[in-house]
């Protein structure tokens, strides 16, 4: 690969447009050669962007698929809605480009199966950007599980706490995909930012797996009452029958005999809060209220809340070490850079990506499988194994600077 990477970037909402600026225009060694989104107005302002920061102005285009046919893009980064992450990923990987796509649930499970077919036919991974998984906390608790610092990990713990209603119901004004989802859906529509980590942490897909899944959901009245009392919400949204409840909650069950619980929380008057959780036989490591307790020292009370500092010095990840040494950058506590440097390091090696095709599918199909069994009264769903049995013995990891299995 050469020096210079070329990147074609899909989708300029919000987290796009955001990303193109503070990330991919400012790396070293990427030059953004394409921008698009479906509305004009935003692939023309993605290209300013570049031509203010980068100097050159990139094409600019309303079709993805011209991103994806441009031959002076090398790598496609996809942050569109989510019912476009699927087929723009597996167009791009079939076109022989390497591909990073954004985070989101899948439609259907089939979707997921189309992500593992465009990699058997192509061998072209792509790589998950689930920048949850280069998280502080959640690195130094994978650090700490690989050190056996838990004993057997019995349950782990996650969700996406995070009132969102505002977001949702002014979609129709800042053209954002949410709404339409919450209006016909039912189901845990965003469960990476809390399974990416854990996964990570159970050695999911490598040497563990995801067998069955349970949710179940609550009534559906946060919206409503939203759109009632904020008089700029469209008048229409007050009383409609919004498909998707208020808080969903999910039970894993995996090979090893661990469960994993994920909570969406969502349309309700709330902090901000992953809830991640990793409980073991020797020690527990709490993030909602920055403890850790260790069997062996005796610490069961409250007093140890907040005691994270100690730890953190001992247990901190090496790569979080190294990054603290370098300087912290951009946004999300800095996690997203990191995020983006994996990916580039990705595609200057064609190393294993460190969250890849099989994860990608399998942690997105929590999405659909949930929706089946919502709709089922809680009734449990087969996980399918998207490594066809690979997942007992598979050495294919990677192994670079950002990896998140060694």
């Amino acid at each position: 690969m050469k020096d210079t990477i070329r990147f074609g970037v899909i989708g300029l909402g919000a987290r796009g447009m955001g990303c193109l600026e503070y990330y991919h225009c400012t790396m070293e060694g990427v030059k953004v050669t394409h921008v698009c989104d479906i509305y004009e107005d935003r692939a023309l302002q993605g290209q300013a962007i570049v031509e203010r920061i980068q100097g050159h102005k990139p094409a600019a285009s309303t079709d993805y698929r011209k991103v994806i046919e441009d031959p002076n893009v090398d790598a496609v980064v996809i942050m569109s809605s989510w019912d476009n992450h699927v087929p723009a990923t597996v167009a791009a990987m079939r076109a022989g480009k390497f591909v990073a796509s954004e985070v989101g649930g899948a439609y259907s499970v089939d979707d997921c199966w189309e992500l593992i077919r465009a990699y058997e036919d192509t061998g072209r991974h792509v790589m998950f950007l689930e920048n949850c998984c280069y998280g502080t906390k959640e690195l130094m608790a994978l650090h700490m599980a690989k050190q056996g610092f838990f004993g057997k990990i019995v349950a782990c713990e996650g969700g996406y706490c995070h009132d969102l209603r505002s977001e949702i119901l002014y979609g129709e004004e800042n053209r954002h995909y949410r709404l339409r989802n919450y209006m016909h859906r039912n189901c845990e529509n965003y469960p990476t930012h809390e399974l990416g980590p854990i996964a990570k942490i159970l050695g999911i897909n490598r040497g563990n797996r995801m067998l069955t899944l349970s949710s179940m959901a609550s009534g559906s009245w946060g919206l409503n009452e939203y759109a009632r009392t904020h008089d700029d919400v469209n008048p229409a949204l007050r009383e409609f029958r919004f498909a998707q409840g208020d808080i969903i909650s999910t039970n894993i069950k995996c090979a090893g005999g661990e469960l994993i619980t994920l909570t969406l929380d969502t349309t309700l008057p709330r902090h901000y809060s992953r809830r991640f959780t990793v409980r073991g036989t020797k020690a527990a490591f709490f993030e909602p209220m920055g403890a850790v307790f260790e069997d062996a020292k005796g610490e069961h009370g409250n007093e140890k809340m907040n005691n994270l500092a100690p730890y953190a010095e001992e247990y901190m990840h090496p790569m979080w070490r190294r990054y603290l040494e370098e300087g912290v950058q951009g946004g999300h506590d800095g996690f997203d850079w990191l995020t983006y440097c994996a990916f580039a390091d990705y595609v200057r090696s064609g190393d294993v990506p460190p969250i890849d095709t099989y994860d990608m599918a399998a942690w997105m199909a929590i999405t659909p499988l949930s929706e089946l069994s919502i709709a089922n009264g809680g009734a449990p769903v087969e996980v399918p194994d998207f490594t066809r049995g690979a997942w007992t013995h598979r050495t294919d990891v990677n192994r670079g600077p950002y990896s998140l299995d060694i």
